[in-house]
């Protein structure tokens, strides 16, 4: 299955507490539990003002989903393509 990034404008999410960011994971995995295996969510970063997802989903439109259902902004979503690292340069 295709891996996307997804990137959402959330104002202060760097300033979440680990409470909050709890809260945020169990809506996530509540939402993904009910949309069933088409979709998983693999890790997040939190930055200031916005939080980096990576999932794996059969369509961006699965993915479109999942922040419907949660109430979760996905600002922009890219399919992965490729994935680098230092090691690809030996």
């Amino acid at each position: 299955m295709p891996k996307y990034l997804i990137e959402r404008d959330i104002p202060g999410a760097g300033k979440l507490t680990p409470a909050e960011l709890q809260g945020i994971s169990q809506k996530s995995c509540g939402v993904l539990r009910n949309m069933g295996p088409q979709i998983q969510w693999l890790h997040s970063y939190v930055t200031g003002d916005k939080i980096y997802c990576v999932y794996i989903a059969d369509s961006e439109q699965a993915i479109r989903e999942h922040a419907a259902q949660g109430g979760f902004p996905a600002n922009r979503i890219e399919q992965i393509t490729s994935i680098i690292d230092p090691t690809t340069g030996d």
